[in-house]
């Protein structure tokens, strides 16, 4: 059994700021540690539970964080960006289950710890698929469903965690490691806690059979932006279509063809991703 792991940092117990997730301030290094305790606990369940290989997509900002050499040694690390599908590079029909680490609620929620959809609220308001909002839970769960891959763990705040069961489903395995109070704010398991919790929950939704998340084609995407600039950019990209002046719509049948070109808009929009 082989467990794809896209771990994010917000969501990590301790981390409430952007600061403690940008390398460029003190806090980082500490909260780059929170988050490789988190990722080496849900290494550690998913081998208890009976996974035979693990592959960890480093899946924050420069998408080098987690240092290899404390990584659990069973597992491999892919790191680095730009690469394929971003959060899921990594992701094949030859896994067997997804775990998501450290993630965080999608853009605009309330008692959402750094609440975002692949970036900051300046940027990118609202995403959605079929009329259904979703943040990069969805978008990713929908791409690992799209291989054939369920997900069956979530771990971060009481906020992704619900939006996650209620996407994916109530039987989702969860870890909730601090409750949001507000963006910026939260109240944190200690690492030992939330570590523990992630280590438990990992093992069992090893041994629980899920089903992949798709969503029914045909597919549109609506991405609301910021600013009407930024959506006026998107129509460089063929077969876009300018909805409202901050919002567009993107069609396709391919679900990999649309998450391709979500990631295509951002980078029009002058958005990172």
């Amino acid at each position: 059994m082989k467990i794809f792991i896209s771990a994010d940092m917000e969501g990590v117990s301790g981390i409430v700021h952007s600061n403690q997730t940008d390398s460029t301030h003190d806090e980082y290094q500490r909260a780059r540690q929170w988050m490789l305790g988190e990722v080496n606990a849900a290494v550690e369940g998913a081998l208890r539970g009976g996974a035979q290989s693990v592959l960890v997509n480093d899946s924050h900002g420069s998408m080098r964080n987690l240092p290899i050499d404390e990584l659990h040694p069973e597992a491999v690390l892919l790191s680095g960006s730009f690469k394929p599908y971003s959060m899921m590079a990594g992701i094949d029909g030859d896994c067997d289950a997804a775990f998501f680490t450290g993630y965080h609620a999608r853009a605009g929620s309330s008692f959402g710890n750094l609440d975002h959809t692949y970036y900051g609220p300046n940027s990118v308001q609202d995403v959605a698929i079929n009329g259904v909002q979703v943040g990069e839970t969805g978008l990713n769960a929908a791409l690992a469903g799209y291989f054939g891959v369920p997900v069956a763990l979530v771990t971060g705040d009481q906020t992704v965690c619900a939006q996650a069961k209620e996407l994916l489903g109530d039987d989702l395995e969860v870890a909730v490691v601090k409750e949001a109070v507000g963006r910026v704010a939260a109240k944190n398991l200690h690492p030992t806690k939330a570590q523990a919790l992630i280590r438990a929950a990992a093992e069992r939704a090893v041994k629980k059979a899920r089903e992949p998340f798709t969503f029914k084609a045909p597919l549109t995407l609506r991405l609301a932006l910021a600013r009407s600039s930024q959506a006026e950019r998107c129509l460089l990209m063929p077969n876009v279509k300018l909805v409202s002046p901050r919002v567009v719509e993107f069609k396709h049948e391919d679900y990999a063809v649309l998450f391709n070109a979500f990631r295509g808009l951002l980078i029009l929009a002058d958005v990172i991703a």
